[in-house]
């Protein structure tokens, strides 16, 4: 079937890996449809109204078309919900729209079905709809996320956490969990040469609520209590203040602070790694969990949001939030070996089974039939 992917979020020229784990999921969708891509968003720097950047990406058509941003919202949204109705005009009439995130963005979704008829789901990754996040969420982006779920034909939260969430400010529409997507061919298991050392891991945004100065902090811990361990640590957030981190502590021999890197430079830190550390906040899944683990690497995360339904015992460590001392036991504990994980080739397989672009594919396909054949009913 054709499916046209919409989303709030998307990889762009402004902000390379934003909403990377949507380019993901029309990726698996690609296998078996015919997929496009429509996104749009706001450049302050340019001086043309509109900018259209269509492209093929990984096999699937991309356009993307930039507005010049004001400091008007109404107006940017204005500008944004044309570019919206200009794009769509250049692309193959859909059998459905696949769009993401409930925020007003995805009220296009809502005009499709009122104007042409196509049905839509919307797939939600957004950490603002999540319980413990809601108190401090808007009373207008939780009505308009009601308006579009009370028009859409599903939704697909990326975890059970979020889908509780979403029922509790109350949305009625019909619901399923589907995962992010794990790219299993380039997330895969590699050998690597053993020298003694406990290598750790962390790739984020770098953003406040990851806590990467409190990971820095932890190795350099064990690292003076005389264990041989290392650390790489990056992505693509302030790097800066975490190399001054490392320097202030003369830690340059044993942690390394890396910049952003590709999707494939990731798959390489992590083969060449012992154990992923994510020690966040809040996370509404956490796709590093999964890809960690198709890399047969074992993962210690904090247990929030979505996190603990995807780190199963025997898969990694569940530690509290925001807690030093549980991270360093549990980063101690791993690398005197005290703990018992399944072996690689297990942990592969667990994303294998329900992670892979096929499966995800599957999964998204069965709610496409049923988004149709209910549609085709009406």
């Amino acid at each position: 079937m054709k499916v046209l992917f919409i989303s709030s979020w998307f990889p762009n020229k402004l902000e390379p890996t934003n909403g990377n784990f949507v380019q993901r999921h029309a990726e698996a969708v690609a296998l078996e449809h015919e997929v496009e891509i429509l996104h749009c968003i706001g450049n302050f720097d340019q001086t043309e109204k509109y900018i259209y950047d269509d492209k093929v990406i990984n096999g699937i058509r991309t356009l993307i078309i930039y507005y010049k941003n004001s400091n008007n919202p109404l107006q940017n949204f204005y500008r944004r919900m044309k570019s919206y109705r200009l794009g769509f005009l250049k692309m193959q009439m859909p059998d459905l729209v696949h769009a993401n995130v409930l925020h007003n963005n995805m009220l296009f979704a809502v005009y499709l079905k009122k104007k042409y008829k196509i049905p839509f789901l919307v797939t939600e990754h957004w950490t603002a709809l999540q319980h413990q996040n809601l108190p401090n969420t808007s009373g207008n982006i939780k009505r308009i996320a009601k308006y579009i779920a009370k028009n859409a034909g599903y939704i697909l939260p990326v975890s059970e956490n979020l889908l509780d969430s979403l029922r509790s400010i109350g949305i009625k529409t019909p619901m399923k969990v589907v995962s992010n997507v794990v790219n299993t061919k380039i997330f895969d298991i590699k050998k690597r040469d053993e020298d003694g050392t406990t290598r750790f891991l962390h790739v984020s945004s770098l953003i406040p609520r990851k806590r990467p100065d409190k990971i820095i902090e932890t190795v350099f811990k064990l690292k003076q209590k005389g264990y041989n361990v290392a650390l790489e640590i990056g992505g693509d957030g302030d790097t800066e203040t975490l190399k001054n981190l490392v320097k202030k502590y003369n830690a340059e021999p044993f942690i390394n602070v890396f910049d952003e890197i590709s999707y494939a430079e990731v798959a390489e830190k992590m083969q060449k790694s012992d154990c992923f550390i994510l020690f966040s906040d809040n996370e509404t899944q956490g796709c590093v969990i999964l890809e960690s683990y198709a890399c047969g690497k074992p993962v210690i995360a904090t247990a929030v949001g979505g996190v603990p339904e995807f780190v199963k015992p025997g898969l990694g460590i569940l530690i509290e939030k925001a807690n030093e001392n549980e991270l360093y036991e549990a980063m101690e504990n791993f690398a005197t070996q005290k703990l018992q994980l399944k072996d690689a080739g297990r942990l592969r397989q667990f994303v294998t089974d329900h992670f892979s672009k096929e499966s995800i594919c599957r999964q998204f396909t069965d709610v496409y039939n049923d988004i149709l054949t209910t549609a085709s009913h009406s």
